[in-house]
């Protein structure tokens, strides 16, 4: 624990103008972002007697080490750095709302050649209108349903499309009439984008003017003895009318405005949003946060305008901004939102009449999500609070371990030997401080070998940054864990030379080192150990990752591992296993650490399995690049036959040159010919002008598979 007045900056440094502050802790982490009028003013709070602080703020000052802070000209732009440096640095003292972007919204992707109506997900895309959000995916696709029977808009996927344009047959949705199949050419280009947008109109509220139209067109048809036509537009008309029913109209003066309700207690918050457009509740969402500072209602309602507004502009922004409480002081707030908008934008507290009663409404909602939450943290938090003391207790730590990594080892076959790590914080998992590592310190299957390599590694990288950052004193003359005793020269590999694969749960691999920086304050992954690592395995594996430790002097870490035959816990040099209940709390999360890192370790595993089926000969092909090399086969339409190409015909290909040529007609000579494709449910030999892959074979579904490769059921692990 740190004391602030190791830290305070001295008289006068701190000047009186508007800023954004940042404090760290003794890691160089970024803990708390905050924003002033006069910095000076607000960091005296800080540095006061901590007996008058309020206790999470006492947990903060206590926590941070350093303090730093940027001058700016106006309070907008504190706000907009403020929202920046959040957002890059996730500050563990900040408000944070979660569950966001998890909401699915409706969406038209008027950016492609024929527009598709779909839900969606996540961040949003450039040329996509977007509609919502909605609290549930299936009310969208009940709305979209009844929708497509009057804008029979594209529903399905790129795949699907393509599929009904190759065979010339539409999918279901067009024969029933819910599409109108621009795959199969019954609609032109320009006629379904007109559909799209009449359907996007309707969404955004403009449905007086076309349900008048409709109605306009069937009285008509009546008059005129086309008594199906008119049927049609009458059931056509019924249909819209029921999806505007489920939206029923709750400002009479078609407002656009999105209202904010805040429901709080000392420890948590709830938000609720309802986003009203045309007069009609298009959209719901809801956040909870823990309230980790010493927050007002104003402040909370900030801290959501940041988060719902930072990433929006033009139309995303509404007119209106209905809040229970203004921000302190309320024009800067106000002026940042008309910039995102581009026009006007009010933010009151509603005090009368409609607003005020749907404000209400919004209020109840945020209660109720209050209320549910803490039912399910109540359970939630108990559970794993158990599973963690448990945990301790087997293992005779001295306190719950808090941050947890796990590390397992896949292979098939003793090939594309890699390796995955991840992490649980309290009990939950943190996949964006997930890691792979790819095994290139020796050729073969070793396990035990393998998880010794990997664990130095990650710990190598860990000691590295301690040294960097000063926490290793050397003016006492010993030698830091990263140099051999007596020299000055380093007993291990330095960081740089150490292949680790950054990636959240994803299967990328682009072989650069992310989450790993310099003192600007961004997350840096290695430099912060667990209280906990487990290897997934037996006695073997526990002994080489408590030999790894031991060789880099690191004696502060406990170490266990689970096997999977009887689920057993193995401790270093310990002859017999720690035997947990089969119903305790603390095996069923160790048994999901070791199943999530074995579920990373095998994607990433299969990933490059797959990246080396994939390979041919045009890969050994010095200085060919994925375009050229795509531009040949387009050219020829398969290895073979570009095999049997002259080097005048190569030249033919657009950016290939005469010694390119004569490389690529080289290199295909010496590379032995493709082996046929056969497939194993007729055993007819395939012809190989498409050229998927070379040396590959068709399983009983016609999917190409390599030739010789073992499956799923092989010899993986």
């Amino acid at each position: 624990m740190a004391d602030p007045s190791s830290y305070r900056p001295k008289p006068g440094q701190i000047p009186d103008s508007p800023g954004v502050y940042r404090f760290r802790d003794e890691h160089r982490r970024v803990i708390y972002v905050g924003k002033a009028k006069s910095l000076r003013q607000r960091l005296a709070n800080y540095f006061q007697d901590l007996a008058g602080l309020h206790p999470r703020t006492r947990t903060m000052v206590t926590t941070a080490a350093s303090v730093e802070w940027t001058v700016v000209s106006t309070e907008v732009e504190a706000l907009q750095l403020e929202y920046s440096w959040i957002k890059e640095y996730d500050p563990r003292f900040n408000v944070k709302y979660r569950d966001d972007k998890s909401y699915p919204y409706l969406a038209v992707t008027m950016n492609e050649e024929f527009p598709r109506v779909q839900v969606m997900r996540g961040h949003k895309k450039k040329g996509v209108r977007y509609f919502g959000p909605y609290g549930h995916a299936w009310a969208i696709r009940d709305t979209v349903d009844l929708l497509l029977r009057v804008f029979p808009v594209r529903t399905c996927s790129a795949g699907v499309f393509k599929n009904a344009t190759r065979t010339g047959r539409p999918c279901l949705l067009g024969y029933i009439g819910k599409c109108s199949a621009p795959c199969v050419d019954r609609i032109s280009p320009e006629d379904h984008r007109d559909l799209a947008e009449d359907f996007c109109d309707f969404m955004a509220g403009r449905t007086g003017t076309y349900l008048r139209r409709l109605e306009k067109q069937m009285t008509e048809a009546a008059e005129e003895m086309e008594y199906e036509r008119a049927a049609r537009l009458r059931d056509d008309i019924e249909a819209l009318r029921k999806a505007m029913e489920k939206s029923a109209v709750v400002l009479a003066d078609a407002t656009d405005a999105d209202l904010i309700a805040v429901a709080e207690d000392e420890l948590e918050a709830a938000l609720q949003i309802f986003h009203v457009r045309g007069g009609r509740v298009r959209g719901q969402r809801g956040w909870v946060t823990d309230k980790v500072e010493d927050v007002t209602t104003a402040a909370l309602v900030e801290h959501a305008l940041q988060q719902l507004y930072g990433e929006e502009s033009g139309d995303a922004v509404p007119k209106e901004v209905l809040v229970p409480a203004l921000p302190e002081p309320v024009e800067p707030v106000q002026e940042w939102l008309t910039g995102r908008r581009g026009s006007n934008v009010s933010l009151r507290i509603p005090q009368r009449g409609d607003k005020k009663a749907l404000m209400e409404t919004v209020q109840r909602n945020a209660q109720q999500a209050l209320a549910l939450h803490k039912t399910k943290r109540a359970s939630d938090l108990t559970t794993r609070s158990r599973a963690l003391e448990e945990i301790a207790d087997a293992l005779d730590l001295d306190s719950a371990p808090l941050r947890i990594e796990c590390y397992d080892i896949s292979h098939l076959q003793g090939d594309d030997v890699v390796a995955s790590m991840v992490v649980f914080e309290d009990g939950l998992v943190r996949k964006g401080e997930y890691r792979r590592f790819q095994i290139k310190g020796f050729a073969g299957q070793d396990d035990v070998r393998s998880m010794h390599e990997v664990i130095t590694r990650r710990f190598r990288r860990y000691l590295a940054e301690k040294e960097r950052t000063g926490e290793w004193p050397e003016e006492d003359g010993t030698a830091s864990p990263l140099t051999a005793p007596g020299t000055a020269t380093p007993a291990v590999t330095p960081p740089a030379a150490t292949t680790l694969v950054a990636a959240p749960d994803g299967d990328a691999d682009d072989g650069r080192v992310n989450g790993f920086k310099d003192d600007d304050g961004r997350p840096r992954k290695f430099a912060y150990p667990p209280q906990l690592v487990v290897v997934d395995g037996g006695q073997p594996q526990v002994a080489a990752a408590k030999r790894a430790l031991d060789e880099l002097g690191i004696d502060d870490i406990a170490v266990c591992g689970l096997a999977k035959r009887l689920e057993e816990v193995w401790l270093p040099e310990d002859d017999d296993p720690v035997v947990l209940p089969r119903s305790s709390e603390g095996l069923y999360l160790l048994q999901r650490v070791r199943d999530e890192a074995h579920r990373f370790a095998i994607s990433y595993q299969r990933t490059k399995r797959a990246k080396r089926f994939r390979s041919g000969p045009l890969d050994d092909v010095p200085g060919l690049g994925e375009t050229r090399k795509q531009a040949l086969i387009k050219h020829f339409g398969s290895v073979k036959k570009l095999r049997s190409a002259t080097i005048e015909q190569i030249q033919e290909v657009p950016g290939i040159g005469r010694k390119t040529a004569e490389t690529i007609a080289a290199a295909l000579a010496q590379a032995a010919p493709a082996a046929p494709a056969v497939n194993t449910a007729t055993g007819e030999i395939m012809d190989d002008s498409e050229d998927e892959a070379p040396g590959t074979t068709a399983d009983a579904s016609g999917e190409p598979v390599a030739a010789g490769a073992p499956d799923d059921r092989g010899q993986e692990r």
